[in-house]
């Protein structure tokens, strides 16, 4: 037996195990669409922790296992689909199948593409099409995203229209350009105007990011992680010390998380050697 084979037939057992945890697990029984919707929230996102965590040694068995509850998840949506006489698990299969095929024309058709731009572009024309040209080019993208998510799609999906700079080093006259604002809104303090400033400043790099490369929710993660990693050390040393931060000056912390930066770049030289 092939792998393929193999990855069948662990398919139809889980389904056959779906199956009969709908009709005898009184949880299992009792859930809905909107019961499950705020549970498959947070398996994504621990999907994405998984990801993330590139240091850890487990890296590839996390991702695994969040891959196979996001998996349960799934299956679990298109049972209660067919027990709706909604839709099955094999409308899902072949819907994805048939739309995959249809926006991948460069593969099963005779179109030409020369590079990854070209795809993403044709990818967003053939959306458009699939409801009767009568979606825009922003139609797709989903209202309850995070905002910050949601900047780099919009900005993703209008370069894909041929709204964007013609060289990408013309994004920082922008940037600089809303900085600028933002600073005068703060000078004269009002509120609502700075908020405003504020996130034309996020928005613009945003936009700097995804022209060079960088996915800016997951460069925020990052930052957020090594910010707690380096915290815990300050205060892990200033317990060490006997004091708690309220104790010592900021130019005392400024000691420690300097020293903290490097010993975490030591840390890395040495798995580097």
């Amino acid at each position: 037996m092939n792998e393929r084979d193999n990855t069948l037939k662990a398919f139809s057992r889980l389904l056959d195990i779906m199956d009969e945890l709908r009709e005898k697990c009184p949880w299992d029984r009792e859930q809905t669409m909107d019961s499950l919707r705020p549970l498959t929230i947070e398996e994504t996102f621990e999907l994405s922790d998984a990801i993330l965590n590139g240091e850890d040694g487990n890296r590839y068995q996390n991702i695994t296992k969040e891959l196979g509850d996001i998996l349960l998840h799934i299956i679990f949506y298109a049972k209660i689909g067919s027990e709706l006489n909604a839709f099955s698990m094999e409308d899902v299969i072949q819907r994805l199948s048939e739309k995959l095929v249809y926006r991948h024309p460069h593969v099963f058709g005779s179109i030409t593409v020369e590079g990854s731009n070209e795809v993403v572009e044709n990818w967003e024309k053939l959306k458009m099409t699939e409801k009767g040209g009568n979606r825009g080019v922003l139609g797709g993208v989903p209202s309850t995203l995070p905002a910050l998510i949601k900047a780099y799609r919009i900005q993703d999906k209008v370069r894909a229209a041929g709204f964007d700079w013609d060289e990408r080093e013309q994004v920082w006259e922008k940037v600089e350009e809303e900085i600028v604002e933002f600073k005068e809104e703060c000078q004269k303090r009002q509120t609502q105007e700075m908020e405003e400033e504020f996130g034309d400043v996020l928005f613009s790099l945003v936009n700097a990011a995804r022209l060079y490369g960088i996915n800016p929710e997951t460069a925020l993660e990052r930052t957020n992680r090594k910010f707690i990693k380096r915290f815990n050390y300050l205060e892990q040393e200033a317990k060490r010390m006997g004091k708690t931060l309220q104790q010592m000056t900021l130019q005392e912390m400024d000691v420690i998380w300097e020293k903290g930066k490097e010993a975490e770049g030591g840390r890395q030289k040495a798995e580097g050697d």
